[in-house]
């Protein structure tokens, strides 16, 4: 009974180190990951923001072409002769002039001419 009982008691300090420096390990480096982590989640990658910037333009892109749909919409009702179209497509036709220079334009397929 007394054997197995040395000999586990003589293995368990070289056990023990290896679990005791991989601690050491992680308490030490502990402080750089955390920081590291940070710097990442503070800063934005340059793909990050090549996305959202596609994003955004995308969105004005659809609001722009949801305007124009309505302004035409509103023209042609405007020249039906109903009074009210013609003030909305001013009011629709304002906010185009005004979203217009966010959008950038797009360049010329010369397959097009």
């Amino acid at each position: 009974m007394r054997g197995p009982r040395l000999a586990l008691l003589a293995v368990a300090p070289l056990a023990l180190s290896g679990c005791l420096a991989k601690t050491a390990f992680n308490v030490a480096t502990a402080p750089v990951r955390v920081a590291s982590k940070a710097v990442d989640l503070a800063t934005t990658s340059q793909a990050e923001a090549d996305q959202k910037r596609g994003r955004e333009i995308r969105q004005r892109e659809e609001r722009l072409g949801k305007l124009q749909r309505t302004y035409e919409r509103q023209l042609k009702e405007c020249h039906d002769g109903k009074r009210a179209a013609c003030s909305n497509a001013q009011v629709t036709y304002a906010e185009i002039q005004l979203l217009m220079p966010s959008v950038p334009a797009e360049p010329e397929d010369p397959r097009r001419r």
